[in-house]
């Protein structure tokens, strides 16, 4: 078993957040007509967290919501077919129409992921705008998907594991390969 590198410790992870932040209110000149939408599971911790630096820095909250790809993955028919997904639940509390949409997630790969929270989105309405934020992108696209913030670079191989713990539901706030 290959040993694990700490790539970003709860400072480092912290520091990105906030330049996170920043980035998005000054490509979009505010929160005006703003969602920040995580994906289930640990996108939807890093879009609160972001959402709270976002409330720091202008004094005004941003509407956030969460969203569950589950019944939207490609690979759905290849799991067991006895296997029912688990749905975790999409709440997104205001319309999406009109309004720019900032899909957060903790790690970009395949693009797969962040093509299933489209679909979802697209389902609930017509936003003017959809934006991809994501602590780690390690490459090695599928689909013609990229970010649009990005915590961390991190040029990986495919036989590569990129962990992102959260103290949310980890206890310990670090990002690791293997």
């Amino acid at each position: 078993m290959k040993e694990k590198t700490i790539l970003l410790d709860q400072q480092a992870i912290k520091r990105a957040l906030t330049r996170i932040a920043h980035e998005i209110l000054e490509r979009n000149k505010g929160i005006k007509d703003l969602i920040l939408v995580g994906i289930k599971t640990r996108g939807v911790f890093l879009g609160n967290r972001l959402g709270e630096r976002i409330e720091q820095i202008e004094g005004e909250k941003v509407s956030s919501g969460e969203i569950d790809i589950t019944l939207y993955r490609d690979d759905l028919s290849k799991k067991n077919a006895n296997d029912e997904p688990l749905l975790k639940g999409t709440n997104i509390p205001i319309d999406v129409t009109n309004k720019t949409v900032i899909l957060v997630d903790d790690v970009l790969y395949t693009g797969r992921t962040v093509r299933a929270a489209m679909d979802a989105v697209m389902d609930l309405g017509r936003p003017s705008q959809i934006q991809l934020a994501v602590l780690v992108d390690r490459g090695h696209r599928e689909l013609p998907i990229r970010a649009d913030y990005v915590g961390k670079n991190v040029p990986t191989s495919r036989d590569e594991i990129v962990n992102v713990d959260l103290s949310e539901v980890d206890e310990t706030d670090q990002v690791s390969i293997q």
